[in-house]
């Protein structure tokens, strides 16, 4: 796929992004869902080793196409890694599957009620490095914890700074700044983020785009006039802590928005699966995902 072939998948197909993005942090959880314990490595590179081999066996399932996952976010390592023998991202464009990368570093200390991104000196060669891999786009996240305008204003700047650069490689960026669903402000910080984004979204030059990855919001249709924007290329949802049912349910109330799931996409996976349970417990998290995805409920249903 060319990078405008990759865009018009993005922009108008139907089905969702799989995050498979974890990273060093969350690393062990992640394999603790997967049925691996801690203990089952003795280094960093054994267990970054061990995720790789999940996501490779995801990427590898017959149920795993382009026909219903639109594209794929990467860990920097899992870019680097291999499947079956070939580069990831080519991997998963043989599928079908648009490649992004995770580019964040983490984040800072809480202030002002967010979590700003740390900073990140080497990412333009990060992003060189990628685009020559085929990859298509980035993810960098932030987290919004209470309703404080000005923290969610330095959030918003910080990713829209974030974003041009990306987009100065060609590449197209996916702003993620979080609200923590368990936040007590939540419907008030979804209203002061909506504003912020559309401040910054008129701000950007003519003929840029960005994407959108979005907490679902406590009020369905709140992220509507986004969904609507002509420098949005797509709005997608994270689960944000949702169990799977939970998180399809609200996703299918927000028109236009389709999902970018992690731990709602893995979370019936088992390393001791056999390949035909590991494939049918994830084709059935993809048909789940893929609806709630694809088939909105009406506004007055979702009311």
């Amino acid at each position: 796929m060319e990078f405008s072939e990759m865009t018009a998948k993005i922009a108008g197909g139907n089905g969702f992004i799989a995050a498979l993005d974890q990273s060093g942090g969350s690393t062990p959880k992640a394999l603790k869902g997967y049925g691996i314990e801690e203990g089952a490595w003795s280094t960093e590179e054994e267990m970054f080793g061990l995720i790789h081999q999940m996501r490779a066996r995801i990427i590898s399932s017959p149920s795993f196409t382009g026909d219903k996952v639109l594209g794929a976010i990467l860990f920097e390592r899992t870019m680097d890694g291999e499947v079956n023998g070939i580069p990831t991202p080519q991997a998963l464009i043989a599928k079908g599957v648009v490649p992004f990368i995770k580019v964040d570093k983490g984040l800072e200390d809480e202030a002002n009620g967010v979590q700003l991104m740390k900073p990140m000196p080497t990412l333009d060669a990060l992003l060189e490095r990628s685009k020559a891999l085929g990859v298509f786009g980035t993810k960098e996240r932030s987290v919004i914890n209470s309703a404080n305008a000005e923290g969610i204003a330095a959030v918003v700047k910080q990713q829209f700074e974030i974003a041009a650069q990306v987009i100065s490689h060609g590449m197209m960026p996916i702003v993620e700044p979080e609200v923590n669903i368990k936040s007590a402000t939540r419907a008030e910080c979804d209203k002061i983020l909506l504003a912020e984004i559309l401040k910054n979204l008129d701000a950007l030059p003519e003929g840029q785009q960005v994407m959108l990855k979005l907490s679902l919001p406590i009020v369905p249709g709140t992220f509507d006039p986004l969904v609507s924007h002509p420098k949005v290329l797509r709005v997608v949802a994270l689960s944000g802590g949702y169990e799977r049912p939970e998180a399809c349910a609200e996703l299918a109330k927000n028109k236009g928005i389709i999902a970018s799931f992690s731990r709602a996409l893995l979370q019936d996976l088992r390393s001791q699966m056999s390949d035909a349970e590991f494939d049918a417990a994830l084709s059935d998290a993809i048909d789940e995902i893929y609806k709630g995805s694809t088939q909105k409920v009406a506004a007055a249903t979702a009311a």
